[in-house]
């Protein structure tokens, strides 16, 4: 019984086989249509989500499988102020396989000890969302063949943002992979992710605050929101949240083959007339994300 908590639970050789799987269910969808008949998959999302609890709510239902779970903490026994141990425990006596999101960083990673069964983390405050990076990696994959010789742009909240953190660490495994991190002063990455993994790993990347700057060097450029609920200091977000918006003009240098990435939600950091540029690829990533989860979760119940 194997959870996924962090990418780096992966190894490259894993991650190569989950892109493999998800390729063949795009090409072949019903021959994985009754893989997880039977199987149930519980939805533990502490905090609000709709595209990543959606996607693997899909992910289970394509795969013949079935599902329970809660949407936030007030429909949960945490509101009544029980353990995220004593809930796994629980939710393992009914399901096969947990997904969970919650606030608190390494949630997750205590569910995993007491569920009895895979626990798959969803996010975790700002520490990790490996399904994303997952999704992530395959659209890359699809868009560019793979991963090496890679210029990759990083701009937006690189300080919050789990989702950069994390594919920062699944594409410093790769070889002759560049970053460059574009960020206001106060959302700069965190110096440990350099230290960590830019700088252990040899990674060459420099930072600056001017994406128009960055853009004609870039292969992938992975926006992301200013978030919120990250801030404790409300003067702080406003200052910041409109820092750097992609439009059509910032375009104008840009390669011809550029792979625009985001997360989603989009605010307003990515402008609704790019959304029609053909290299606009992050509704792809929603797709890709419900693909590589499916792939993911058949490895996890030892299907595949």
């Amino acid at each position: 019984m194997r959870s996924i908590i962090d990418v780096r639970d992966l190894s490259i050789e894993e991650i190569d086989e989950l892109i493999r799987i998800a390729c063949d269910i795009i090409d072949n969808p019903g021959k994985y249509s009754e893989m997880c008949h039977g199987k149930k998959l519980a939805t533990l999302f502490f905090e609000p989500s709709t595209r990543t609890r959606l996607s693997f709510e899909a992910a289970m239902y394509e795969l013949g499988g079935n599902v329970l779970g809660f949407s936030e903490a007030q429909s949960s026994s945490a509101a009544k102020g029980e353990s995220v141990a004593d809930t796994a425990r629980t939710v393992g006596c009914y399901a096969d396989i947990i997904a969970m999101r919650h606030p608190k960083e390494g949630a997750p990673y205590v569910a995993s000890l007491h569920a009895g069964i895979p626990v798959i983390n969803a996010g975790d405050g700002g520490h990790n969302h490996p399904t994303q990076t997952l999704a992530d990696l395959l659209t890359i994959y699809r868009e560019k063949g793979g991963f090496s010789g890679l210029t990759v742009g990083f701009c937006g909240d690189l300080k919050f943002g789990r989702t950069v953190h994390s594919l920062i660490n699944a594409l410093a495994r790769y070889e002759d992979i560049k970053i460059v991190l574009i960020s206001p002063e106060e959302l700069k990455l965190p110096s440990y992710v350099k230290r960590d993994v830019l700088k252990k790993n040899k990674i060459p990347y420099v930072q600056t605050t001017d994406l128009e700057d960055a853009i004609p060097q870039l292969d992938i450029l992975y926006m992301t929101r200013v978030q919120r609920e990250r801030f404790f200091n409300e003067e702080d977000y406003l200052r910041l949240k409109d820092s750097y918006i992609l439009d059509p003009k910032k375009l104008v240098n840009a390669k011809e083959d550029l792979c625009i990435m985001h997360p989603l939600p989009r605010v307003n950091e990515i402008s609704v007339a790019i959304d029609e540029d053909p290299r606009a690829c992050y509704f792809k990533q929603v797709l890709n994300g419900k693909y590589m989860r499916m792939a993911l979760m058949l490895k996890l119940l030892e299907i595949l």
